[in-house]
């Protein structure tokens, strides 16, 4: 798998466990979905993905969004 989709893969996720949880327990896990929406935003136009950056370091090939 290359880094692109990894981090699609691990943001949706995190947003699904995020939504459980905010039915289960407290609203407030709702915050780590804007959290993550935020992120996704914010790197479509910057390119800028701390776990792109991670998963590099790693050795995960990269894919066209995060070069």
């Amino acid at each position: 798998m290359s880094i692109d989709r990894v981090v699609f893969a691990f943001a949706g996720t995190v947003i699904l466990i995020s939504l459980g949880l905010s039915q289960v327990h407290s609203v407030y896990w709702l915050l780590m979905v804007a959290f993550v929406g935020a992120n996704m935003l914010q790197a479509a136009f910057t390119g800028f993905c701390p776990l792109a950056m991670i998963l590099k370091k790693f050795g995960v090939k990269p894919g066209c969004a995060f070069e």
